[in-house]
């Protein structure tokens, strides 16, 4: 997750570099398409988080199960704080102070159980095993007459 993250913090720099190097060549981005850039992401690196540790967590991933999002995300959510602080940072740098928080709280929130839904889709899908042997309910096979 980390890397994922850092590596974006260091793709970012490098183009800014890039552009800097080249102001001829480069045209400089819309300031909504550097918002973009920023916030995609630090919001992915979230999201991944977040689908990664309730996938591991036999807690998280029975909330998941009933399509209890809040409270399998508040199950694990502290595993998932520096990738969640990052995004709300980038948010409040970029739209002013308290902005991240706002958005974590809004529209993050709301949209996270249907990603991690699609995210999750084949762990939360209940499968049937078939097993060849007796159920433990089942009746005792009849013992053999032993012979002498």
């Amino acid at each position: 997750m980390r890397v994922l993250l850092y590596g974006a913090i260091c793709t970012l720099a490098a183009i800014e570099l890039a552009a800097a190097a080249h102001p001829a060549v480069a045209a400089p981005p819309s300031r909504a398409e550097h918002r973009r850039a920023v916030l995609t992401p630090l919001e992915q690196a979230a999201t991944d988080c977040f689908a990664e540790t309730i996938g591991n967590n036999p807690a998280a991933l029975a909330h998941a199960r009933a399509g209890r999002w809040y409270e399998a995300a508040g199950v694990i959510g502290f595993l998932c704080r520096p990738e969640v602080d990052a995004m709300t940072k980038a948010r409040d740098h970029l739209e002013g102070r308290g902005a991240g928080g706002r958005y974590f709280t809004g529209p993050y929130a709301r949209h996270l159980g249907q990603e991690l839904a699609r995210r999750l889709e084949p762990l939360l899908t209940t499968k049937a095993v078939a097993t060849a042997e007796p159920r433990p309910d089942s009746e005792a096979p009849p013992a053999s007459p032993e012979a002498p």
